[in-house]
């Protein structure tokens, strides 16, 4: 059989493409192209669809229609009363609970020297080693010059140590930096101590509360015979002349100041770098000026024998 001609009228419905017979039929590619759109507008419709089906929850009911709901006022300012302003106090003590820190300027002026009675030398025979002044390697710093704080008094190792005043021991041993004037903040320093186990290079101090708005600091102990809290009279036996805390030799440092002074004594560096103590410490007093015949002692250089009268307890 004969494949008729592509003239021929009977073949006219094979070779026609499908929209020449179907006017109303778009070519397949403009369907592809509408059905793509009608797919990306459905999408968002469907979407809001859903969460209008899934969000079923009901309008608030205004408080008004609650049942035992009471309304809730307006609120009222209410004037407040102006907070007061701190009082700065001139610097801090090494203890915020400390007593003896003062509130007020008018209570911190410290009783002068020249007034202080019944002294006795905490030596009873003794030579003066080292006096209060400015010397090269002083640990402490007075008007720009290094200075040692305090009167340095020897005699012999195990020598007794007497209280140069009645009072009460406030520290006996090497814990003692509460209460010997420090102007600041003692933790760091207490942390090099814990960290370094440093505790047992300080040397053995006593502090006593002379009761005249005094404390006097006696370091260097071999061995000491108080405890804290305990009172003792002028020329008792507190312990023995030692060389505690890196002294070079035994004798007894003597330092006394008033925890109401208002002038301070700096640090020498290299200290408040190894160390990391505060700043400064409440200035101290020569101690020769309340010590008998202190005067005499300074030129000779040897205690007084008046203090050998004074009974040792």
């Amino acid at each position: 059989m004969t494949r008729p001609r592509r003239s021929d009228p009977s073949s006219r419905f094979q070779a026609r493409p499908l929209h020449d017979l179907l006017p109303s039929a778009k070519p397949p590619r403009a369907r592809r192209s509408r059905h793509l759109r009608l797919g990306l507008l459905a999408v968002p419709i469907a979407i809001l669809v859903l969460l209008s089906a899934t969000d079923r929850t009901a309008p608030l009911t205004p408080i008004g229609q609650v049942r035992g709901a009471v309304a809730t006022p307006e609120p009222t300012l209410v004037a407040q009363a102006p907070v007061p302003i701190p009082v700065v106090r001139e610097f801090v003590y090494a203890r915020a609970t400390d007593a003896d820190a003062p509130p007020t300027m008018a209570q911190r002026r410290p009783t002068p020297a020249a007034w202080l009675t019944g002294y006795v030398w905490p030596l009873a025979h003794g030579r003066i080693t080292l006096p209060f002044k400015a010397i090269p390697g002083g640990t402490r710093i007075n008007n720009g010059k290094l200075w040692h704080d305090g009167v340095d008094i020897a005699s012999f190792c195990g020598d007794r140590v007497r209280a140069a005043h009645d009072g009460k021991v406030l520290a006996a041993g090497r814990h003692f930096d509460d209460v010997i004037g420090w102007v600041g903040d003692l933790s760091r320093y207490y942390r090099v101590l814990d960290q370094r186990n440093l505790w047992k290079d300080l040397p053995i101090v006593v502090v006593i509360d002379d009761g005249d708005g005094y404390r006097s600091i006696y370091a260097h102990f071999g061995k000491v015979v108080v405890k804290p809290g305990q009172v003792v009279r002028a020329g008792q036996l507190i312990g023995y002349e030692g060389m505690t805390g890196h002294a070079s030799g035994c004798h007894v440092h003597f330092g006394l100041f008033s925890p109401n002074e208002t002038k301070t004594f700096g640090v020498r560096a290299d200290i408040l770098h190894s160390l990391r103590v505060p700043r400064s410490e409440i200035a101290r007093i020569d101690p020769l000026e309340v010590l008998p015949g202190g005067a005499e002692a300074l030129r000779t250089r040897r205690t007084p024998t008046v203090a050998a009268k004074v009974p040792t307890r």
